[in-house]
């Protein structure tokens, strides 16, 4: 008749204990794949979730009213070949300043004043965070590192890029009405530290989800659009034209390329204010 002996019984228990203590852990725990699908803070820029959330069509603008061409970018493109750009046809960029404020981008100066220095009219944009201050602050911040405004006619007013969320959820975990005060502080906060009214660029799915689809700033704030097809399609509500449209994240030299919605003296009274 076996004997069972109390010692032989604990060491089970706890070993049966540490197994399911250890699988709940790796359970638990993000897989790698899934780690790798963050990325790191700072490396967001315009319309990072455009084509994962509302497509790429592939198609180039249609119709034929007066448009200017323009880039946009970030510490992705390094250092960029400004002249080759302003070959093809390109007269004006925004290049990323900063975001929340923890990151400004190494590549500012290069992009910044390169583009000024081809003869390009140029500004600066901001990387909006939500989660992690609030909007009067990161405006500041924006302004304090590369985003303010002069009355020179080469420079564009700032840029509030409010759209996914790549580093957790969509809407930066605030309802629709906190994400409008949100946005309103941002941009209350630029218009006193600068005197001009932020262009505000954003994608309308990413709107309509985020804010409600607040009209709340159609009549002060010029609007940007993302939308990688032959037409604009539905703006946000507020807005009833678009003053820039991104159209593509592939085009040449530079993949974010855009089109400003009138000929080069628009551009240029955009610039002036």
């Amino acid at each position: 008749m076996p004997v069972h002996r109390p010692g032989n019984r604990k060491r089970r228990t706890l070993a049966t204990g540490a197994l399911f203590a250890a699988l709940s852990l790796l359970f638990a725990l993000p897989s790698a794949a899934q780690a790798a699908d963050v990325p790191a803070r700072g490396t967001a820029h315009l319309g990072m979730g455009v084509a994962a959330h509302d497509g790429d069509t592939g198609q180039g603008p249609i119709g034929r009213a007066t448009q200017t061409e323009g880039v946009d970018v970030s510490s992705h493109q390094s250092n960029v070949a400004w002249s080759t750009l302003w070959n093809s046809g390109v007269k004006w960029a925004y290049t990323k300043a900063s975001e929340g404020t923890y990151y400004t981008n190494p590549y500012f100066a290069q992009q910044y004043n390169g583009s000024y220095n081809v003869g390009m009219i140029r500004g600066a944009y901001h990387f909006a965070t939500p989660d992690t201050t609030n909007g009067a602050t990161q405006a500041n911040y924006f302004v304090d590192h590369g985003g303010g405004w002069s009355r020179d006619g080469k420079t564009l007013p700032g840029v509030l890029d409010i759209e996914w969320n790549p580093y957790g959820a969509a809407c930066y975990g605030k309802t629709a009405a906190g994400m409008v005060t949100w946005i309103r502080d941002f941009v209350n906060q630029y218009k006193a530290r600068t005197g001009r009214d932020a262009v505000i660029y954003t994608a309308t799915s990413w709107w309509t989800q985020c804010t409600g689809n607040s009209s709340a700033f159609g009549a002060t704030n010029p609007l940007w659009i993302a939308r990688y097809a032959s037409t604009v399609g539905t703006l946000p509500a507020g807005w009833s034209f678009q003053t820039i449209w991104q159209y593509t994240s592939s085009g040449p030299t530079v993949g974010d390329h855009n089109k400003f919605n009138g000929a080069l003296d628009r551009v240029q009274a955009l610039a002036n204010g």
